[in-house]
């Protein structure tokens, strides 16, 4: 018995392997290996494909788990604190992509219906594409990754009105206005449907699946939650996937959100990869051959007026020049959701065959060129700040409220200058707090900066990547400068600068990236954290303490594994002389602890009439009473309930021993 569409599946991951191992070789990014395989592959390529409907169904899927794990990842705390960005942004980059492409749509003697349709296609972006770039280069956190996010969740809301209004442009009349509040109202119960999961019921339903213990029954689990959520959401009109993006939202609020994005990863990644198949297969080569010019120029001219749109949507917020050049350069493609509100426009005879296939091939071409954008996107936007520009457009539009920086800072010196405010910021911004270590935070995120200034910290909005920025900062008078942001291109710029302008600062820099940390070195940092590494680092240490290596020795291990640059992690075939002596010392032996239980019958007894080592070849290190810690007590100490005694000795005659230390009524039953 054969099953037509496993051919196909065999036929798209052959062509795939073959596809993306050429384009490993030649450093092309891999969504564009994924959209030449759907090329190659598709209808009008070599026709290797047929049930191209099937393989747009699991593209769905693809999208959906995409978005699924971008909200997990995510978490409602964080789409709160971007819900300015969403609603502001995202309506004003929206907004002015169909105004512009509605005068330049007349001006060429379209109809006023099929401009502002037309303004439709081009105002959305992909959400995949920039989504799944994100990930891979660990920038949804940045500044831009932050903003672009916002926008594309606005845009994956507004195709449904989108869609609502097209009949409306194509001449058709309708109670559309009723349709928008019908939609409105489902939306909010969706929105307050969300909450009450994310709080009370999921958390709840998850740990008693925990509890099971079963690997299988997690995941089905996690995949039912997934694709129940999206299907609600479809059912009312929205889309399939912002309903993922919400159901990973749930999920993100509970204790099990990593289990649950470790096992759908996997799934993830097979699926996504139909999705930029799918869309390979829609361009028509015969089309483009025939009209290069025109295609190439239209193509061009998308992307530099959602460049030019998504810029200033993101500069009236208040961001930096640089991060509004990044934001309107990483949404310059034509989305997704944009195909489907394309047949919509089909049905409605808003578009024609010749302009639906332009359409088509622009968007791919947009498409595919979206990862080399998003590498040159911090070089163009390094170039365009060095420009004589005014200081108010380079540094953001966004008025600094709150405390006098400039006063407090003249009482600056020898102090530390934190740049971001994530996570790590927040943990240097307390430790140095209560060391008594004078501090200042460069943030860019303007709603972090305006709560924090409430709170009495030195903190102002600004890009560090301009002098300006640290020269305001004191970085001429500063000990230590700590780069803790999720930009890996403003990391190494930040770097630079700061040792220019100061050859003396103390440079400590993070990165999630390996490959970071030699370039980073090469600019002049003194010192490069990163984070996988470091996590290595902490777990061998607590092994070779569990093994009762001697401390002085972790810490040489340590100094020189990172004074070497990691090389150990990098290079596991290397070894180093001068580790040889670090080995593991008398494994056979533990230390543990043991409580004295109320009832026990050593109560009142002293260590010299029980005779721990004597009788039972177990020796007391120290006795923990209350909040005090009683080192090598002699020989006339008492036990007393409640006791925590530090034992060392062998796992058998530590388990041996232990009876002793119970309630005699444990004992006897």
């Amino acid at each position: 018995m054969q099953i037509p569409l496993l051919s196909e599946i065999v036929i798209i991951f052959g062509l795939s392997i073959l596809v993306l191992f050429i384009c490993y070789r030649l450093r092309v990014p891999t969504i564009v290996g994924f959209l030449l395989t759907g090329i190659i592959a598709g209808p009008h390529g070599l026709g290797l494909i047929k049930a191209v409907h099937e393989v747009e169904t699991l593209a769905e899927i693809g999208v959906v788990l995409l978005l699924f794990t971008i909200g997990i990842e995510f978490s409602l705390k964080s789409l709160v604190q971007v819900r300015r960005s969403v609603l502001l942004g995202g309506s004003l980059q929206v907004l002015l992509t169909i105004i512009v492409t509605l005068v330049i749509a007349r001006l060429f003697g379209q109809s006023f219906g099929e401009s502002v349709f037309m303004g439709f296609l081009v105002s959305l972006s992909s959400t995949a594409i920039v989504l799944k770039l994100f990930q891979e280069r660990a920038e949804v956190d940045s500044p831009h990754g932050r903003m672009s996010l916002a926008i594309l969740i606005f845009q994956d809301v507004i195709v449904v009105p989108m869609m609502l209004l097209t009949p409306l442009l194509a001449g058709a009349t309708g109670n559309v206005g009723k349709s928008l509040l019908f939609l409105l109202a489902k939306g909010i119960g969706v929105i307050v449907v969300v909450l009450i999961s994310a709080h009370w019921i999921v958390p709840r339903l998850l740990y008693q699946i925990a509890r099971t213990r079963s690997r299988e029954l997690f995941i089905l689990s996690i995949v039912v939650m997934c694709f129940a959520v999206a299907w609600l959401t479809s059912s009312i009109g929205l889309s399939l996937a912002l309903g993922a993006f919400l159901a990973g939202l749930i999920i993100s609020e509970s204790e099990y959100s990593h289990q649950a994005l470790s096992n759908i990863l996997p799934f993830r990644d097979v699926f996504t990869s139909f999705f930029f198949i799918s869309i390979g297969m829609l361009l028509d080569l015969g089309f483009v051959f025939k009209h290069p010019f025109l295609i190439s120029l239209i193509a061009l001219g998308v992307l530099f007026v959602k460049t030019i749109t998504g810029s200033f949507a993101s500069a009236l917020l208040g961001f930096p020049l640089r991060t509004t050049i990044l934001v309107g350069l990483i949404l310059s493609q034509v989305g997704e959701f944009s195909f489907i509100l394309s047949r919509t426009g089909l049905e409605y005879n808003l578009l024609d065959g010749n302009i639906y296939q332009t359409f088509l091939s622009v968007s791919v071409l947009t498409m595919a060129a979206t990862p080399f954008i998003v590498v040159l996107a911090p070089h163009i936007a390094d170039s365009i700040s060095q420009l004589p520009l005014p200081e108010r457009i380079k540094s953001g539009l966004y008025p600094s409220p709150g405390i006098n920086i400039a006063d407090k800072k003249e009482n600056l010196k020898d102090h530390l200058i934190i740049i971001g405010f994530g996570v790590n910021g927040k943990n240097v911004a307390r430790a140095a707090k209560v060391a008594g270590i004078p501090y200042l935070i460069i943030e860019m995120n303007p709603d972090t900066v305006r709560s924090e200034q409430e709170k009495e910290e030195l903190i102002y909005y600004g890009d560090a990547v301009q002098e300006a920025v640290l020269e305001r900062a004191g970085i001429n008078d500063a000990r230590v400068l700590v780069v803790a942001i999720s930009d890996p291109a403003a990391t190494r710029q930040v770097t630079a600068i700061a040792r220019r302008l100061n050859p003396k600062v103390y440079v400590i820099a993070r990165t999630r990236f390996v490959q970071e940390v030699k370039p980073l070195y090469e600019l002049g940092a003194n010192e490069v954290i990163p984070e996988e590494f470091e996590t290595s680092v902490e777990i061998f240490t607590r092994v070779l303490t569990k093994y009762l290596v001697p401390r002085d020795d972790i810490d040489k291990f340590i100094t020189e594994v990172r004074s070497d640059g990691y090389e150990m992690f990098r290079s596991p075939s290397k070894s180093s002389l001068s580790l040889s002596d670090l080995t593991l010392h008398i494994p056979e032996i533990e230390i543990c602890t043991l409580q004295v239980n109320e009832g026990s019958s050593i109560i009142g007894k002293s260590l010299a009439e029980i005779e721990l080592r004597n009788r039972y070849g177990v020796t007391l290190l120290a006795i923990r009473r209350d909040s005090q810690i009683l080192p090598n007590p002699d020989r006339d100490a008492e036990f007393l309930a409640n006791d925590v005694l530090i034992v060392l000795g062998s796992p058998d005659k530590i388990t041996e021993v232990a009876g002793l230390f119970r309630n005699r009524k444990e004992e006897n039953s």
